[in-house]
């Protein structure tokens, strides 16, 4: 996660039963390679302990006792003045309250009147309070003043009760952080389309042709781009992936779904990535019921699908739409990598392709890593080595980028 990569986020925790979570958001910062330090109101250290978050950043950990100590005087401004994001989570209906109204009586609440950062918090709480209309105003106020709120879950809360008040599980608050920390990347007010996974073209009402892509790429380069300051439309085909915080999803099946898809998001766009696995055939006629085996082994005529690539080259965006300024495919090849990839970029029209080679084990479907080589319009080649699929993301939003400026 480049984005986080030498960040520095101050966490504070406040007295929530949810502060557990904390440990596992400040655990995962660290491990993205950012900078973390905490800040325990005394409530929350009913729960947790400044040694369970010094465990797991390797950074010392700070509390109410620290506002009073030999550093009470610079301490606050210190951590406030050399954060690049104050994220409170949990952050409970009294902390938001004091926020709203400028209290500094604690070691958080000061060092959040200090801090020249932006400010996010994850309200944590019974669901009746966090309805109740002084939560509810308090929480405008913050967002008024240029505060983000990431909204709670619903479910099982402590008290039994079932509602909205949960903290949002570790992977969205990650998403929320990564979205606030990029906004002003490479590709800051540009819009980007992605497409992923592998089209489901149906045989029967049960069964589809499809094939072996996971959507991991794609998912990849969507967050990639988010990491960038893009606006991101995501396309994607059914898959097992979560979506990342702050894309526009659209779910599709089949490559006419895509197709139109495509058509209406990327008019205007900044740039298309199409990594979807697009199938090139379907059956000509998909049976009405399901396929029998005592009826024997069906007969299947096939038809070729929509070709997207070449459509959106082709401009097929009308006279008020425009083609996106960079269109960049994908090459999944079994043989002739490079000798099929050339062609595909050619052939579509494309500002450049990313060639791999899907008859390798550690690269292509289903796997975590990729081993690409990027071709691009003007004859020049990048190969890149063996790579996880988020770093091979970075790169090709890299290149995307730099062929948009």
């Amino acid at each position: 996660m480049s984005v986080l990569t030498n960040k520095h986020i101050l966490l504070g925790v406040t007295g929530s039963i949810a502060a557990y979570k904390a440990a596992d958001l400040a655990s995962k910062l660290t491990q993205a390679g950012a900078q973390v330090d905490v800040i325990l109101s005394a409530a929350a250290e009913k729960f947790v302990t400044p040694l369970t978050f010094q465990s797991v950043t390797g950074r010392r950990a700070y509390n109410d006792a620290d506002l009073w100590g030999n550093e009470a005087h610079v301490i606050h401004v210190g951590l406030g003045h050399k954060a690049d994001l104050l994220v409170i989570a949990p952050c409970t209906a009294n902390t938001i309250a004091k926020l709203a109204h400028g209290q500094a009586d604690t070691l958080l609440t000061v060092t959040a009147l200090a801090a020249h950062c932006p400010l996010m918090i994850a309200p944590a709480m019974d669901g009746g309070m966090y309805d109740h209309p002084a939560t509810q105003e308090n929480l405008d106020t913050l967002r008024k003043r240029g505060a983000t709120v990431i909204e709670p879950a619903a479910g099982h809360l402590a008290s039994g009760l079932v509602g909205v008040g949960r903290l949002p599980e570790t992977h969205e608050l990650l998403g929320h952080i990564r979205l606030a920390l990029g906004h002003t990347g490479v590709l800051a007010d540009k819009r980007v389309v992605v497409t992923a996974g592998g089209t489901q073209e149906p045989l029967d009402p049960v069964r589809v042709l499809t094939n072996r892509s996971s959507g991991k790429q794609g998912y990849a380069l969507a967050q990639a781009a988010l990491d960038a300051g893009a606006q991101v439309t995501l396309i994607t085909t059914p898959t097992m992936l979560t979506p990342p915080v702050g894309a526009q999803v659209i779910q599709v099946e089949t490559a006419k779904q895509m197709l139109a898809a495509v058509l209406k998001e990327a008019e205007g766009a900044d740039a298309l990535i199409m990594a979807a696995a697009v199938a090139d055939f379907r059956p000509k006629n998909a049976a009405k019921d399901k396929i029998k085996k005592e009826g024997g082994i069906p007969q299947i005529e096939f038809e070729a699908t929509e070709d997207i690539l070449k459509t959106v080259s082709a401009s097929g965006f009308g006279e008020a739409g425009r083609r996106p300024r960079v269109v960049a495919g994908f090459a999944a090849e079994s043989q002739s990598l490079l000798e099929n990839a050339t062609n595909k970029l050619k052939s579509k029209g494309l500002d450049m392709i990313a060639a791999n080679d899907i008859s390798a084990r550690d690269a292509g479907f289903a796997v975590e890593t990729n081993r690409i080589t990027l071709l691009f319009k003007d004859g020049r080649r990048e190969s890149l080595s063996l790579m996880s699929k988020a770093e091979v993301a970075e790169i090709i939003i890299e290149r995307i980028a730099a062929l948009l400026e």
